[in-house]
């Protein structure tokens, strides 16, 4: 096989993500050689590779779908939203500026498609097949001209379109008609067909509409995928994803001790790496919830403040909340408190910020003795260390170079009392690191719980990746979609009036 497939979808969070990786869980299986991609993402959760390079860590999910190692040829243009209306841009890897919304789309983008493209022509020469990812819809009308990331790209390298619609919100006959109905003749040559995602109930219910839609379009529905809760690993953005995106769904199976342990995540703005709590909630007897307010602060035996791409941003947002002040009450009573990255930068004692929000010096929290200075270079690497006698994985993703004063050292950071602080992100993902961790917590907290001694976090991550699998192999039509990935598009689907307009 030498073939590629862009899987686009009606909407934002139709479930491009997930059918990218579960076709590509699919094709490992079958002794395929296959890689993902994804021309441009735009998410605040992102990954560092071997190389030292940052891309979605829907790609990253993505490649150990295709167990392989991510690199930044997999996802050339990474945004990283800093407000409502700019992103840095992150090109193969490594940032190259700050750009408004109206100027990327008004001329650097389209500029940026022969990157994109040679990234793709890399991994298809070295793979038997590359399974794309679109963004948002390719009916994005306004867009298209600018457009690399759905049909731009389809339209520069030949591929096959796979349309995914989220039936669980409704509209999807709609959604597909009119997608295919709002782009060009070129355009919609390259679009082969259907798959309806998260279905609940008796598909046969479903069929005559899906013949209806074929005789309407001329285009066949690949399969339907039923609704499966937990399957939205390290997805890109939004706070309502985050605990669907945690391995158990923030699900609590049964504590081992005789208590459970209440984990409160600040919601801080511009949030990034929210997926470091994925493990947390992948313990049995942990509950992970996201909070606003300082009063949920009150019952939890944990709170963590989280990466954010806005540090002075978040640090000003904790104190208009009176979570700022909740915290230093609690670092004093001796609660545990963890900062990661961002969410570590503003515990510290000042900020110097030229950088990022270019508001000079700002006071953090004083809760631990650290000094940050922003550097206009990006922090990018994969570290290893130890801490409580374990040994920890993680990896780092930040402009904020922190001076430790004093305190207890505690990975890069430091701890005092029960405060600690890391730009390590990916550090709970360590498995006996993680138990020393909650064991403290749990001491602290006055808590009988204890962690499970056999929970291997990657163990689970692979088994939602075969569940992934498993939905395309028994639910979608495989003969189908081979043939669709190795020889390409149909040829004579016919044109859908009106059409993209001129």
């Amino acid at each position: 096989m030498k073939g590629g497939l862009l899987v686009a979808g009606t909407t934002s969070d139709a479930g491009k993500s997930v059918v990218t990786a579960g076709i590509c869980r699919w094709l490992v299986r079958q002794g395929v050689k296959v890689a993902p991609f994804k021309a441009q993402n735009m998410s605040l959760n992102s990954f560092v590779t071997r190389e030292g390079a940052e891309i979605g860590r829907a790609q990253a999910m993505q490649a150990q779908a295709c167990r392989i190692e991510p690199t930044a040829l997999m996802n050339p243009v990474l945004l990283k939203p800093g407000g409502d209306q700019s992103s840095q841009v992150v090109l193969l890897g490594r940032p190259v500026g700050e750009m408004s919304a109206r100027g990327y789309h008004g001329g650097r983008q389209q500029r940026l498609l022969g990157t994109v493209l040679d990234s793709l022509a890399e991994l298809r020469a070295s793979y038997d097949a590359v399974i794309c990812e679109g963004a948002g819809s390719p009916a994005e009308i306004n867009l298209r001209r600018t457009d690399i990331v759905n049909m731009g790209i389809a339209r520069g390298a030949g591929l096959p379109v796979l349309v995914v619609g989220d039936i669980d919100r409704g509209g999807v006959f709609a959604s597909f008609f009119g997608t295919v109905a709002l782009l060009s003749r070129e355009d919609q040559e390259l679009v082969a067909g259907f798959l309806v995602n998260k279905f609940r109930g008796d598909v046969s219910l479903l069929e005559p509409g899906l013949d209806m839609l074929h005789g309407l379009t001329g285009r066949r529905t690949y399969g339907v995928l039923p609704f499966r809760h937990g399957l939205g690993i390290d997805e890109e953005d939004g706070l309502r994803v985050s605990l669907r995106g945690a391995v158990r769904e923030s699900e609590v199976s049964a504590p081992v001790g005789e208590d459970v342990l209440r984990v409160a995540v600040c919601a801080v703005p511009l949030m990034s790496n929210f997926t470091d709590v994925d493990a947390l909630a992948a313990e049995p007897g942990v509950v992970v919830r996201f909070v606003d307010r300082p009063e949920e602060l009150a019952d939890a035996d944990l709170v963590v403040v989280p990466g954010t791409r806005g540090t002075v941003r978040a640090l000003a947002w904790l104190r208009e909340r009176g979570l700022a002040k909740a915290l230093v009450r609690r670092a004093a009573e001796g609660r545990p408190i963890l900062g990661v990255c961002g969410g570590f930068q503003l515990l510290g004692e000042h900020i110097e910020d030229d950088v990022e929000s270019r508001a000079g010096h700002v006071d953090g929290l004083g809760l631990l003795p650290v000094r940050v200075r922003f550097a206009r270079e990006k922090t990018l690497t994969r570290p290893t260390g130890e801490a409580l006698g374990e040994r920890v994985e993680g990896y780092e993703i930040h402009h904020g170079v922190a001076e430790v004063l004093a305190g207890e050292p505690f990975l890069d950071g430091c701890r005092v009392g029960q405060t600690w602080g890391t730009h390590w992100h990916g550090s709970l993902e360590s498995d006996a690191f993680r138990r020393a961790f909650l064991r403290e917590v749990a001491a602290a907290a006055g808590r009988r719980f204890v962690p499970a001694p056999g929970t291997s976090f990657a163990a689970l991550r692979e088994e939602q990746l075969d569940r992934l699998g498993d939905l395309i192999e028994q639910h979608a039509d495989t003969d189908a979609l081979w043939r669709l990935i190795e020889s390409g598009v149909p040829r004579g689907l016919p044109f859908i009036s009106p059409g993209a307009p001129a």
